[in-house]
């Protein structure tokens, strides 16, 4: 490895807030994509269409949020970690099951995980407040969005 360093607009104390946040977020949106595909592989039930492609809707919005939180922390001079061993070991969002799972319990399932993951970008939204808020204004678009996808997932729950 190189010890080259992309020096960022931030003061140290600052970078480290915002990195921190940054990293966490990243492989909380990894894992939001591994979860989502896992789903989507593998539901099934009345409703396979309408979740299947839902489910195509919300990799997809977590995918190109992954690559915006990386990029910024980039931006900064933190170099992200996006590897499949420091998702698996950081990333404490509840999972779905392996195997087929009925629609209404994917449904659930992904709802779950919105929730965690929205409190979560709350808290670095709050952690972020005084150290950058160009970072803060990237977690909160995310929130909005990922609001927005719980709001719809919660409304398909009977």
């Amino acid at each position: 490895m190189t010890n080259f360093r992309i020096a960022g607009p931030l003061d140290e104390a600052d970078r480290k807030t915002a990195g921190t946040v940054l990293q966490a977020t990243l492989i909380d949106l990894i894992n939001l994509t591994l979860i989502g595909k896992q789903a989507h592989w593998n539901v099934v039930g009345p409703n396979f269409r309408s979740v299947h492609l839902h489910l195509d809707e919300l990799v997809a919005l977590s995918r190109q949020y992954t690559d915006q939180v990386a990029e910024r922390a980039s931006a900064i001079g933190v170099p992200p970690d996006g590897r499949a061993a420091t998702v698996a070991q950081n990333s404490g969002l509840p999972g779905v099951s392996d195997g087929w799972a009925l629609d209404v319990d994917v449904i659930q399932a992904v709802t779950a995980v919105l929730t965690e993951l929205i409190k979560r970008l709350r808290t670095r939204i709050d952690e972020t407040d005084k150290a950058d808020l160009v970072t803060q204004d990237l977690l909160i678009e995310v929130s909005r969005e990922l609001e927005k996808q719980h709001w719809m997932w919660q409304a398909q729950q009977l």
